[in-house]
């Protein structure tokens, strides 16, 4: 089953790209855009994470979070307050992260997946088309079939599964698989992600970005 976010943000562009983005990979998602509807929305519905805006109507982010802390629903606060005193009033309340605006999508969907696992909400086995991959045992199989992929392929795929129909540069790619001080070339990607192709029959999935990267298309 999907996991479910709301976005309580009161800024209908910014909670349609937000939406959009998490649509992409796979999450079912609601809107509200004040305090009072987002409450009436939590207390109706059951969420696996809020990305709760500080600055919303009616009633703002944190006099919300009071509220809804004895549900102890997961809570991302958005915000473009970069003062540290807001974002440790946040913590203290209970939000499990603080984004600041404008924020790239990538680091908001990374920033979900640790909380969702941190929370025990995370699947633990992922799928895409006919390959699955079982977190657990840090397996993969493709048609049923267990693939023997070296470590780096394995988290290469779950990046690409992860972040589904999102195009990625090479940059991100080594800055989420090998880190931020791998000092080799980019041309390691190319390399993973033709073998990955040739091992997992994705060629028709994975497409080459032109001067970006790579996009697993589903």
């Amino acid at each position: 089953m999907n996991k479910r976010i709301l976005i309580v943000e009161d800024d209908s562009s910014i909670s349609n790209i937000i939406k959009m983005n998490l649509t992409i990979v796979g999450y079912e998602t609601e809107q509200a855009y004040d305090g009072i509807e987002a409450l009436e929305t939590i207390r109706s519905g059951k969420f696996d994470l809020i990305l709760l805006d500080v600055m919303i109507p009616r009633m703002d982010g944190f006099e919300l979070m009071e509220k809804i802390r004895p549900l102890e629903v997961p809570v991302i606060f958005l915000t473009a307050r970069e003062s540290v005193f807001d974002k440790v009033s946040g913590l203290k309340l209970g939000a499990d992260d603080y984004m600041v605006k404008p924020f790239e999508a990538i680091e908001l969907l990374a920033r979900i997946e640790t909380v969702l696992r941190r929370y025990g909400k995370e699947d633990s086995v992922i799928a895409f088309h006919h390959i699955r991959v079982y977190l657990d045992k840090r397996e993969v199989t493709a048609h049923d079939t267990v693939a023997e992929l070296t470590p780096k392929e394995y988290e290469l795929l779950i990046v690409l599964i992860r972040n589904k129909n999102i195009a990625l540069s090479r940059e991100q790619f080594i800055e989420k698989v090998w880190g931020g001080d791998f000092y080799g070339e980019t041309r390691t990607v190319d390399m993973h992600i033709k073998s990955l192709r040739k091992k997992l029959g994705l060629q028709e999935h994975i497409k080459t970005i032109y001067k970006i990267g790579y996009r697993l298309e589903d």
